[in-house]
């Protein structure tokens, strides 16, 4: 297998509904043996959570691992928090964001970078209801584009 290959194992599409991404960022997730076991099998769930910044470190809130069928008395808590890995310089430049300018930080998928499980942060605004429905308009009329321009080179 090649050494950078990446494997997505889940990805947070309600992420993308309910904010704006406004920048992208990726984070090593430290996990427990059977907790890899369980993502190698995709029993992993992203929607609802987030991430939050304590004592200079930085946390992933919401996280559903299922516990690993075999794993027994090794299994941990499904919704515990996972401490993610990323450098000083760059959890304080988003602690600055988070505090100061209203941003969240999202996890927008999770995924396999050679052996190592990787999480792609999102630090985010918060969409209103009328943003929501603006962007599934849009969404709706590029469908409707795209259907009839196939249909017409179909013809």
């Amino acid at each position: 297998m090649e050494k950078n290959s990446v494997k997505i194992i889940a990805q947070n599409k309600k992420a993308y509904h309910d904010y704006f991404v406004v920048e992208k960022y990726e984070a090593g997730v430290a996990l427990f043996g059977t907790e890899v076991k369980s993502l190698r099998a995709g029993l992993v769930n992203l929607k609802d959570s987030f991430c939050k910044i304590y004592g200079g470190e930085l946390f992933a809130l919401g996280i559903h691992i299922s516990p690993y069928e075999k794993g027994n008395v090794f299994n941990k808590d499904p919704l515990r928090e996972k401490k993610l890995l990323m450098h000083k310089k760059e959890i304080m430049r988003l602690n600055g964001h988070v505090a100061k300018e209203g941003y969240s930080l999202i996890p927008l998928s999770l995924y396999f970078s050679g052996s190592h499980v990787k999480m792609e942060l999102g630090l985010c605004k918060g969409k209103k209801l009328y943003d929501k429905r603006d962007s599934d308009a849009k969404k709706s009329a590029q469908r409707t584009i795209e259907r009839t321009f196939k249909s017409s080179t179909e013809d």
